[in-house]
């Protein structure tokens, strides 16, 4: 235990550490006098001007740094795209005659990022339908957003951040979409040729609270392109409103990415925090944002290896086997959807003893299949001992199994 007198020598002369921050003003949080815990949470009031109560930042994969289905996919806009590169990031669609590539695309004019989604423009589409769309958008589970405390007198402010840089000046709106109350709040932001950082703060809103489950119940949307269905309204700024009677002001006054090749968008740095103020970007490391993202998405990725195993098992019979596959965390919920590349002959099945058999069909997932465990059933023309151990295995490099459980 340490006593008074080693801690007064500890702090030096007045009972302050360096002669700065003291016991008393750590302590001394409404006086108004001295550092407190207060103004060390306010930006460019505290240390470093940083936040040091907890976690912030309620988006994962914000840097853009995790991309496991793809760095790149083009031809995009003939439907709705969802998750196609960038973890977390969906691409909502609606159909029209623009298209455009979507990449991580790596950036050097931006302390801090090495990372950010850029969008490309590659064909043009200057006559609107009215229902066309294209949205970037981030959901978020209802479970992880109770802290707003929305539906109640309480219901607290959110601010979102970002950073955002394009070939010329547009306006696009940002909004936040209540999709268990169908309630609405957007706001315009303009761009510019170099990457600015937006920040918008939404009003709290005291009607509608958010389901407590793992289903989607609010969402960030940054609406980039949008037909009369979309923009036909009236814009009434930081506003809540029913989503059923507004949807033509949710992109009132909006430029198109659509209306030239030359266009092209980046975007990093996206944060999402409860207050009015806008906190530095909170960075996480890659790996612990992978961990993240593997709640919604795993990808497990050949090397080609002979030891290069998806998972162990049971042999069925002469024909068939079941491997079973564990997710490095917990995933939402049970896989939607199993996503495999290549052909039936890229995977085979390595018996306890002897050499490998490959399959004749392309492996899929059982209804064994749980949030933690995928049960996949690999299988072959014969030659396979009943009754017996094997593991499962790709034969070529870059073959993956991949398990979404996306919102």
């Amino acid at each position: 235990m340490t006593r008074a007198s080693d801690t007064a020598r500890l702090l030096g002369a007045g009972g302050t550490l360096n002669g700065a921050l003291s016991v008393d003003t750590i302590n001394e949080k409404t006086s108004g006098s001295g550092v407190t815990i207060d103004s060390l949470n306010v930006k460019d009031g505290g240390i470093g001007g940083q936040q040091i109560g907890g976690r912030r930042n309620i988006v994962i994969n914000g840097a853009m740094n995790v991309a496991q289905r793809s760095t790149s996919v083009t031809g995009l806009g003939d439907g709705d795209e969802g998750y196609v590169t960038v973890d977390r990031i969906r691409h909502s669609v609606t159909a029209g005659a623009g298209r455009f590539t979507s990449a991580q695309t790596a950036i050097s004019d931006l302390p801090g990022f090495l990372n950010c989604l850029h969008l490309d423009c590659t064909t043009a589409d200057t006559s609107i339908a009215s229902g066309e769309l294209l949205r970037l958008e981030y959901r978020i589970e209802g479970q992880d957003l109770q802290l707003l405390k929305k539906g109640t007198s309480s219901a607290e402010k959110v601010t979102v951040s970002f950073y955002m840089k394009t070939n010329k000046a547009f306006t696009f709106m940002c909004e936040l979409n209540d999709s268990d109350n169908n309630r609405v709040n957007v706001q315009q932001f303009t761009t510019s040729t170099s990457f600015t950082r937006h920040v918008l703060t939404f009003n709290g809103d005291t009607s509608g609270a958010l389901n407590d489950d793992s289903s989607v119940s609010l969402s960030v949307g940054i609406y980039l392109h949008a037909g009369n269905s979309f923009t036909g309204g009236t814009y009434s700024a930081n506003t809540w409103q029913s989503r059923q009677s507004s949807d033509n002001m949710r992109a009132v006054g909006i430029g198109s990415f659509f209306d030239s090749t030359d266009n092209d968008i980046k975007i990093t740095g996206l944060q999402v925090e409860v207050g009015s103020v806008a906190t530095p970007f909170e960075h996480r490391s890659v790996g612990e944002e992978l961990a993240l993202c593997q709640r919604y998405y795993h990808r497990h990725v050949s090397d080609g290896s002979s030891q290069n195993m998806f998972g162990v098992g049971f042999i069925d019979g002469e024909t068939a086997a079941a491997i079973q596959i564990h997710f490095p965390t917990t995933m939402r919920d049970q896989p939607s959807a199993l996503e495999t590349t290549g052909t039936a002959g890229d995977y085979a099945i390595r018996q306890r003893a002897g050499a490998a058999v490959t399959c004749n069909i392309v492996p899929a997932m059982s209804g064994d299949t749980t949030p933690n465990v995928a049960v996949i059933s690999f299988g072959t023309a014969g030659s396979l001992t009943a009754d017996s151990g094997c593991m499962g295995r790709a034969v070529n490099s870059g073959v993956h199994l991949s398990f979404t459980a996306e919102l």
